[in-house]
């Protein structure tokens, strides 16, 4: 049996030196740890078995020479079992390192899984002597070395960003142009035809849904089913095995870096979406694989009145207790670890609510977002809120303080409701176009703090928006009860598909319509992948258990997929040609300092500006937005005025069409069309034959004015 010696407390998880591998792991409450190292993957049990020697400060640690990367290992934790206490040690159960940067492969469901006799009628509350160590997965230790070589970080502030959230596995797995063997991986994202698609589409950014190894819940397993999106985090510092595309032991890291390389290559940011809010053990009936084994009391909030319970937050049954200072410290280790080693660009924060809550709910914050702000590494890349949880007070959208931007989910909802053409949205949707300063600016955030979207993984996608009246989720085996039942969805006359010919050009010209807003309205937004190719769920609106084409990318030639494509193209490409669309500041509204000219002012139909009355109206429906390109009140990087043209907007919900008499200012303008939603293969030199642009009924037409027309100055 090798010798283990005292060893160091930091730093935390397993860490080779080149000479042996140092171990630490932090408890507060056990009374002893014992490092179980295993000679292969599929060995039932450990070969041997080391007590951790030392404690410093709830650290348990130890060296043991001789041990290389490739090294399996777990712990077993001795304490009380306790859990009206909230202690629940069990050194029956094979618990992963909460440190590991990598695990051999995915747990194995089995009665031994969990820290109780699951056949008691005590349930919980009577320990389970089952050893689980044949069933849970080994953590890994990694040979960190990677040649990064020139790697550097995309330029690509907030303002220049264009985001698109895509799932590794569903957008490779029927891509016909990746090879077999990598499809579904990081490898595959990373293939020469992907990154070629992501480059010609002109999004900057790529926001994975959860990466971190997660559980893929008994309940699903037992129904067939699948945990696809992976919000059931059970590890923060391995990306998840079931994505590499090797299987050799702590492949995925090297690939997953690799991923990165090569997008970061081609301009294109990498963003994670992280799930610290709750972890994949459940509540009191849940799982014993790592943290609740570990020590209970520290890594989970616990019910004051009875620590058996836990406080949730999240709706998953546990919630992460953020308060106590080394499980703060994990979650900012593990942000800074996937900056510095893994080269990401930024984090999308699942049910960030849940994050910053006290230890009651009148409380003030939890240091969380202190602890953020002050940090050198994390203030170099984008920290994005989900900003709500299912707690009360829980919606927190425009809550959040700089330099946090936020999903604006309030954007969402305006949007669908404006263009399905419910009642008395116009005036909310002013605001949500010009960059929601209602929401942001009250503390001294930008426009591009508000990430725009309008559809997301949890919902339906675009094509199903405009294409389903209610939810269909039968697929899932609830009896079509999951998901959300507000959707502010309109089916265009025909629940479903439809071979009528009026209403499949309808649909177009709608996910048209909400695209273009999407692109044009100011801050950052966020395309759900697919929604450029038409893609349809068959109406699932909550897919998170559908590992199979319900959920994949269909890239079969379909020629209103590549139409829709090329228009999604053009509008990106507009976007980033007009600096007006995608501003550094909240439009002022006010006199420039030589003319009578507003830098931005809403007008009816008649070309008169928007009174109040009339914005109160809720059968307003039509309005245009002039942006006045020449009086931006912004300045590039080296001090020069930022320019660009005078564009115009006309946005019109109702199903009618609306003659809409154009601004007569400039002196004799001349409006050319660059998009008209109603005819979308228009080639933008074409110019309203009159004073008056017929609007069709449900479009969005782009002008500019071209005398005299200026060339936007890239900053």
């Amino acid at each position: 049996m090798p010798a283990i010696l005292p060893g160091r407390p930091y730093p935390l998880g397993a860490t080779w030196d080149g000479r042996g591998i140092n171990f630490a792991i932090f408890s507060a409450h056990a009374t002893r740890i014992d490092l179980c190292l295993f000679d292969s993957p599929t060995a039932l049990r450990e070969s041997v078995r080391l007590t951790l020697p030392e404690r410093s400060e709830h650290i348990w640690h130890g060296y043991v020479a001789g041990l290389e990367p490739g090294q399996l290992y777990g712990y077993r934790v001795y304490g009380p079992y306790n859990p009206q206490q909230g202690h629940r040690f069990n050194p029956h159960k094979l618990l992963i390192d909460p440190y590991t940067r990598a695990l051999s492969g995915t747990i194995q469901w089995d009665k031994a899984m969990y820290g109780y006799r699951v056949d008691s009628p005590y349930t919980d509350l009577t320990i389970g002597k089952r050893d689980s160590a044949p069933y849970i997965p080994r953590s890994v230790v990694i040979d960190p070395q990677f040649d990064w070589g020139d790697d550097t970080r995309p330029d690509t502030s907030y303002r220049k960003s264009v985001i698109y959230e895509l799932h590794v596995k569903g957008f490779t797995q029927q891509h016909p142009d990746v090879d077999p063997d990598l499809r579904g991986t990081y490898a595959g994202l990373a293939s020469a035809p992907v990154v070629a698609y992501l480059k010609d589409l002109g999004v900057t950014a790529v926001e994975l849904l959860p990466i971190h190894q997660f559980v893929n819940d008994q309940h699903l397993v037992d129904r067939g089913l699948t945990n696809y999106w992976g919000y059931q985090t059970i590890n923060f510092f391995s990306p998840d095995v079931r994505y590499a595309s090797q299987g050799h032991l702590g492949e995925q890291v090297t690939e997953f870096k690799q991923m990165v390389k090569t997008l970061h290559a081609a301009g294109i940011e990498v963003i994670l979406d992280v799930v610290f809010n709750h972890t994949g053990e459940g509540n009191q009936l849940g799982p014993t694989l790592s943290f609740r084994g570990i020590d209970n009391v520290s890594y989970y909030r616990l019910a004051p009145e009875e620590q058996r319970y836990y406080m949730d937050y999240t709706g998953t049954g546990n919630t992460l207790n953020l308060m106590h200072p080394r499980v703060l410290q994990m979650v900012m280790d593990s942000l800074r670890y996937w900056v510095t080693e893994m080269h990401v660009d930024g984090f999308r924060f699942d049910l960030a609510r849940a994050l910053v809550r006290g230890s009651h709910d009148a409380d003030r914050p939890s240091a969380f977002l202190d602890v953020v702000k002050q940090d050198p590494i994390l203030a170099e890349v984008k920290m994005i809120a989900e900003p709500w949880d299912v707690g009360p007070d829980g919606y927190w959208v425009g809550g959040f303080p700089a330099p946090w931007a936020e999903w604006n989910g309030k954007y969402r909802d305006n949007i669908r409701s404006f263009w399905k053409s419910d009642p008395g949205q116009a005036a909310e949707f002013a605001s949500r176009f010009l960059g929601s300063s209602d929401l942001f600016q009250h503390n001294g955030r930008r426009p591009y703090h508000s990430v725009n979207f309008i559809t997301a993984h949890d919902g339906f996608t675009m094509r199903d928006l405009v294409s389903y009246n209610e939810k269909h989720n039968e697929a899932n085996g609830e009896k079509n009860r999951d998901g959300d039942n507000h959707n502010n969805a309109w089916n265009c006359g025909v629940e479903g598909p439809t071979d009528d010919p009026e209403i499949q050009e309808l649909r177009m010209r709608q996910m048209r319509n909400l695209l273009t807003t999407l692109i044009f309205s100011q801050g950052t937004p966020m395309l759900l992948a697919g929604d450029e190719r038409g893609r349809t769920q068959q109406g699932n609106n909550n897919a998170y258990c559908q590992d199979n084409p319900i959920s994949w990318l269909d890239w079969s030639p379909d020629p209103e997929a590549e139409s829709l494509l090329a228009f999604t193209k053009k509008i990106i490409k507009l976007r980033k040609r007009h600096p007006i669309l995608r501003r550094r500041s909240f439009f002022r509204g006010n006199l420039s300092p030589t003319g009578a000219e507003y830098d931005v002012e809403w007008l009816s139909p008649d070309g008169q500006e928007i009174g109040p009355e009339l914005w109160h109206s809720p059968d307003l429906r039509c309005i245009g937005l002039l942006l006045n390109g020449k009086v931006m009140y912004e300045y590039d990087h080296h001090g020069h005025p930022v320019r660009d043209d005078i564009l115009l907007i006309l946005f019109n919900a109702d199903p009618e069409p609306v003659p809409f008499i154009l601004p007569d200012w400039p002196d004799e303008p001349v409006w050319e069309v660059l998009v008209d939603t109603s005819d979308p293969e228009g080639n933008g030199d074409r110019a309203p034959s009159s004073e008056i642009y017929q609007l069709q009924g449900r479009s969005l037409v782009l002008l500019r004015e071209r005398a005299g027309a200026l060339l936007p100055i890239k900053v």
